[in-house]
């Protein structure tokens, strides 16, 4: 912004976006001269911001907003918010935990649509309101998401190994990407292992975040992380994991793309093999399970002795319910 602001309500509005854009905060003088007016000016606007409602803090001669308690504002047309609702729909049908600000954000959307949508919206806000919360997942969810806006570390406890161990590490969050089984992932630096990985948050026991800022290097490629069913990316180390289908699924698995990595290869007996290389092999367990008996797992050997434990254990039950019976 390098020309003049005459009008005071367009230059209200410019540094109400300037200070939430920013977070790490602005002076007076660099507001003072993308808008250009002097500082006493500015100070005056800040002021009158405040009036209004405006959550503004100051600290070492810098000048916040306070996102935890800032409304900001949307306009958006008919199709854009039926649009915004189909997809938080399928973000809350999915998701392994439930997110409360997805209620609280389904309840403002209910606001900007005409009956009867609008009663539908809010039915469906008060139905998932009324959801068991898990406190320990959003507060997580919370810190990260602040460390990820902030720049800022994060202090992780989570258990990241197949043996459970809870290990504290510090975390660099570069962004949050869900995945189409429910699950939420932080991808970003973890010094521990001294490279680009994935933390599930469902994962993590407890966050803490930290003072110390990270910048993200300008040669981290996000689109790996992006294109995969089964979050995982180039610095990951990776597990192969392959699976057989009988014959009958096989056009099934070929005609869809469910890993950038897979490798399909067709038996002579019709049958196929599905090949994916994965940074964890937890987060296909879902996507595994709902073929039932119709998938075997060939590789790896833990994920195959996991499976074989679910079906030795289902067995047991079902057979103490029909002798029960």
């Amino acid at each position: 912004m390098t020309s003049r602001l005459i009008n005071r309500g367009e230059r209200l509005s410019a540094i109400e976006r300037m200070l939430f854009r920013n977070s790490g905060g602005l002076r007076a003088v660099e507001i003072a001269e993308a808008c250009g007016v002097d500082r006493r000016t500015i100070y005056r606007d800040v002021d009158m911001l405040e009036r209004m409602g405006v959550p503004i803090a100051q600290q070492d001669g810098r000048f916040y907003i306070n996102r935890d308690y800032y409304s900001a504002t949307m306009r958006l047309n008919f199709n854009e918010a039926i649009a915004l609702f189909l997809a938080v729909r399928v973000l809350a049908r999915t998701a392994e935990q439930q997110n409360p600000h997805l209620v609280s954000a389904l309840s403002k959307l209910s606001l900007t649509m005409p009956e009867p949508l609008s009663s539908h919206v809010n039915f469906m806000a008060d139905w998932l309101r009324s959801s068991p919360v898990d406190r320990n997942f959003v507060t997580t969810l919370e810190i990260v998401t602040r460390g990820w806006v902030e720049r800022r570390k994060i202090k992780l406890w989570a258990s990241l190994t197949r043996n459970g161990e809870v290990q504290a590490r510090e975390f660099s969050p570069y962004f949050i990407e869900p995945t189409t089984t429910g699950g939420l992932y932080a991808i970003g630096y973890d010094d521990l292992s001294q490279r680009v990985r994935t933390v599930k948050l469902e994962w993590v026991k407890r966050a803490k975040l930290l003072d110390e800022t990270y910048e993200i290097p300008g040669q981290f490629d996000r689109r790996p992380y992006l294109e995969s069913l089964w979050v995982g990316g180039q610095d990951e180390r990776k597990i192969r994991v392959v699976l057989a289908f009988p014959a009958d699924v096989t056009p099934l698995i070929r005609e869809r793309l469910q890993h950038s990595s897979q490798r399909i290869e067709i038996l002579e007996d019709k049958r196929c093999t599905l090949s994916v290389d994965v940074s964890d092999w937890r987060e296909m367990l879902p996507w595994i399970r709902s073929w039932g008996a119709q998938v075997e797992v060939l590789e790896p050997l833990s994920l195959r002795q996991e499976l074989a434990g679910e079906a030795a254990r289902l067995s047991t039950m079902y057979a103490a319910s029909a002798r029960a019976g």
